[in-house]
């Protein structure tokens, strides 16, 4: 009997793990965990996977521990590590926008640019990173480890921060004001090198990724359906080509006075679409989510 070939992919634990569930699920993979497991199961005996911090996932893919895993973009730069980026997926804890590590100071902070950080003291968690920042542009300032609770260290035990953000709202809650961006970073999708070369991994990640894209291709799109008059088709088809949507599908219905249409829109153009639709002649619209949008 021919023994089940596996993948072992890492998962990252912390801010990214739920929406990453949320995001294999929606691609078609039943994924569970117990609260006190490091060990979720797949419903794909190919796939073995374990929950890592995103801060640790590129050394273990590097190292061979791991046959692949996601993690941010800052991750892998903050540890240089030697991994192929199989895919950019652009998804975060709170939104499909990318996360920026900036430079932070107090509002009342007399530092105004990036040159009144010399002889400065910063603290963040991305230490290599900030430190090569800094190098390039020539400031020497000391670069503490911070291990949490970055943004109240300032002013008493640090004069700036580096710190991660997706809506800047922490920081304003903790009366800082953001000085430069050092970093824009997305999740990504990263595997070893020597798996990458073995065809049956590189080709099961492969087809991973192009669930986990389409699932996010998905995911600020909806389908709708509808009837429309014969009549009314050139003036709704224009309204739909307003919209970006160049291919609806049409269709013969039974009456042959109605034709159905089925398109696919962005869902936050949907609320001034359907009103628009259905005073030019649309009825039985129907909304609908999607979970894959394949290219």
């Amino acid at each position: 009997m021919e023994e089940t070939r596996t993948l072992k992919i890492g998962l990252p634990k912390g801010s990214l793990q739920e929406s990453t569930f949320k995001l294999f699920r929606k691609a078609g993979y039943r994924v569970t965990v117990s609260s006190r497991s490091y060990y979720p199961t797949f419903d794909d005996p190919e796939i073995q996977s374990m929950l890592i911090r995103a801060q640790e996932m590129a050394r273990y893919v590097e190292n061979g521990i791991l046959d692949c895993g996601l993690t941010g973009l800052d991750w892998v730069l903050e540890q240089n590590s030697d991994v192929v980026e199989a895919a950019e997926l652009s998804y975060a804890k709170e939104g499909l926008k990318p996360v920026r590590w900036v430079v932070a100071v107090p509002n009342d902070s007399p530092i105004k640019k990036l040159e009144d950080l010399n002889g400065k003291r910063i603290a963040t968690e991305l230490v290599g990173h900030t430190k090569r920042f800094l190098e390039q542009n020539n400031i020497k300032a000391e670069v503490d480890f911070s291990w949490g609770a970055t943004e109240v260290k300032p002013p008493l035990l640090a004069d700036a921060i580096v710190e991660l953000t997706e809506t800047g709202s922490s920081l304003r809650a903790n009366n800082l004001r953001i000085l430069h961006t050092v970093l824009v970073s997305t999740t990504r999708f990263i595997a070893n090198k020597k798996a990458w070369e073995d065809p049956w991994k590189r080709e099961k990640i492969q087809n991973i990724v192009m669930l986990l894209k389409g699932a996010l291709a998905a995911e600020e799109l909806v389908g709708l359906k509808m009837n429309v008059p014969k009549a009314a088709l050139s003036t709704l088809m224009e309204i739909l080509r307003e919209q970006g949507l160049h291919s609806p599908t049409v269709s013969e219905l039974i009456d042959k006075d109605w034709a159905a249409i089925e398109v696919i829109t962005k869902e936050q153009s949907v609320r001034d679409l359907i009103p628009r639709i259905k005073n030019a002649g649309a009825s039985g619209i129907v909304e609908y989510p999607l979970n894959k949008v394949i290219p």
